[in-house]
């Protein structure tokens, strides 16, 4: 058959990088991040047009989740940073505008493409040889014995969004329940390969934050529950609730595609046969002394009925998501047909009880031994609620993390800082056999190096959003914010008390210099000294692992978006 309409040729674009509009949509773009990073980032309300729901965050996984973007350049920056989140859950803005700078800073300058990549990963093993070495003075050892640096990692993640709206109470009663949660997650009995536990969020919108609460077990919505009731529930000999896990419709209808061809003979009742053997089934489950009966998916009146009458719980639409963390719970192996029930698919239950929250009410499935627990989670709003569960996420994801690799970084925009102040310092010294093994020259090697760092320092300036100037000192190389509208004054001593990350005060001199854009900031005159850490003193952490990640994650975008020659579209 003939096409319709005659076959396009493919778009092609050479240089992407020097055309108008891929600059216009990067330093959109740009803009849009900055403005959203940090506790005083401004909200972004994203919305399709055409009615919907309406998402008002700061948050990059939301921000980047919602945003269309058509520029090929930008699809590849995006994506980049979305697969980073998906893995480490944090410092996704960190990543997207410090990508930005690094493309914006390096293609400004007099340097090939490929030489521009080469000094930048041999600046980028600096960085990350520093990050790891017990030298560097932005990093915290993590003390699980102690809650001190937990509590100030957690929060740091909680009040980094402004969308949730938390005031200092609400904080601190959403950190205790965090590492709760996280704590319950943690295995007690340690074997070699040791998996981390779940923490199920339970949604309850338009109740105080400091009505949530987090219990140890599992929360399953039950509407049908009569309150004032006992719970009659049967028990094993042995005192346990034994239960029945089914992954299969119990609905009867028929209708399980993967069970094959059901041939009817004439005078046959196909619903007769299926309840008849549910009920059969029904028997059986009675007779091997089953207490709780869970399904997946839709349960028939009927067996519900027959069930509650033999002192058996039955509770059906208990949906996918909670399959994993019931089967964990419960020990139990999930049932997938109704014509055979094994005795080793069986598991069981400590206890079981209901659960009144607002207007809700829970079957509370409480194990021996359990590394699965439920935060009920409340908020004010509907928006509220969603930008606290992904930050609520996020800190459970952050803490699993750090168990891996017990370390933080400071906050504030004081790793960027410090980490620019390294690697001017390392720059200026390196010996002439670096240069000839990366096939530049000196010259060549200070221009990339200076990118590097104004790139990295574009990330600490984009924590002031209402006018505060932003410092550097010359010995620790760390961030310092300047309220607006602050008093002259013949010594920056007189306006700042501390730095971002609370570790450093105004007690010594320090000798400030500003964080200004393009102009280069001085170079440090010796390696930036390691400062005291005490950790009362900590105002913010960051996750090791993420920004650790985000590091290498936007440079490496930045470098494979600096190396297009040609974008190539379909326009068919």
């Amino acid at each position: 058959m003939s096409r319709l309409e005659a076959k396009k040729p493919p778009l092609f674009t050479s240089k992407p990088l020097t055309r108008d509009a891929v600059s216009q949509s990067l330093s959109l773009l740009s803009g849009v991040l900055k403005s959203s990073y940090g506790p005083a980032g401004r909200l972004k309300q994203l919305h399709n047009g055409v009615g919907g729901c309406v998402c008002a965050t700061s948050q990059s996984s939301a921000l980047l989740g919602h945003l269309s973007v058509s520029q090929p350049v930008l699809r590849v920056l995006t994506a980049s940073v979305r697969n980073h989140v998906s893995r480490f859950s944090d410092c996704g803005l960190f990543t997207a505008i410090l990508c930005c700078g690094f493309i914006e800073n390096f293609r400004s300058l007099n340097v090939a493409p490929f030489t521009v990549i080469q000094i930048s990963k041999h600046l980028l093993s600096l960085c990350m040889d520093h990050l790891k070495s017990e030298a560097c003075g932005c990093r915290v050892s993590v003390d699980f014995s102690s809650l001190e640096t937990l509590v100030c990692l957690v929060r740091s993640i909680l009040t980094s969004k402004p969308a949730c709206m938390l005031n200092k109470t609400e904080v601190d009663h959403l950190t205790s329940l965090v590492l709760k949660a996280f704590v319950f997650t943690v295995p007690c009995h340690v074997e070699t390969n040791a998996v981390l536990g779940k923490c199920v969020v339970i949604p309850v919108k338009g109740r105080r934050v400091v009505d949530s609460a987090v219990l140890p077990g599992l929360l399953i919505e039950v509407p049908e529950i009569q309150l004032g009731k006992p719970l009659p529930v049967k028990r094993t000999g042995s005192n346990v609730i034994k239960i029945a896990l089914f992954s299969v419709s119990m609905s009867g209808d028929g209708s399980n595609p993967e069970e094959g061809t059901i041939v009817v003979h004439h005078g046959v009742s196909l619903e007769v046969s299926e309840l008849n053997q549910l009920l059969s089934m029904g028997q059986q489950l009675v007779k091997d002394e089953v207490g709780l009966v869970l399904c997946q998916k839709v349960m028939h009146p009927s067996l519900k009925q027959y069930l509650k009458e033999n002192g058996v719980v039955a509770v059906d639409r208990a949906g996918l998501s909670l399959m994993e963390p019931l089967r964990r719970v419960t020990g139990s192996q999930p049932i997938a047909s109704i014509h055979s029930l094994s005795p080793g698919c069986y598991g069981s239950l400590k206890d079981l009880c209901i659960e009144s929250f607002a207007s809700k009410h829970f079957l509370h499935l409480i194990p021996e031994d359990t590394v699965i627990c439920s935060l009920i989670l409340c908020n004010r709003s509907e928006t509220a609620w969603d930008e606290l569960k992904r930050v609520c996420e996020t800190a459970e994801h952050v803490l699993q993390l750090t168990v891996k690799e017990p370390l933080a970084l400071l906050g504030g925009g004081c790793t960027e800082t410090h980490l620019a102040s390294y690697i001017r310092h390392k720059s200026s010294s390196l010996p002439a056999s670096t240069f000839k093994d990366l096939g530049c020259s000196q010259t060549q090697y200070q221009l990339v190096a200076d990118g590097f760092c104004r790139s990295l320092e574009t990330v600490a300036r984009s924590l002031s959003h209402d006018g505060e100037e932003v410092l550097t000192d010359m010995v620790y190389g760390h961030c310092w914010l300047v309220p607006s509208g602050s008093p002259c004054a013949s010594k920056w001593s007189d306006l700042v008390s501390k730095c971002s990350c609370g570790v450093n005060d105004n007690t010594e001199d320090l000798s400030w210099s500003f964080l200004e854009g393009q102009s280069s900031t001085p170079i440090l005159q010796g390696c930036p000294k390691e400062p005291s850490v005490k950790v009362a003193d900590l105002r913010t952490l960051d996750c090791f692992a993420a920004k650790c990640s985000g590091l290498q994650v936007a440079l490496e975008t930045a470098n494979l978006i600096l190396d297009l020659s040609y974008i190539i579209e379909d326009q068919n």
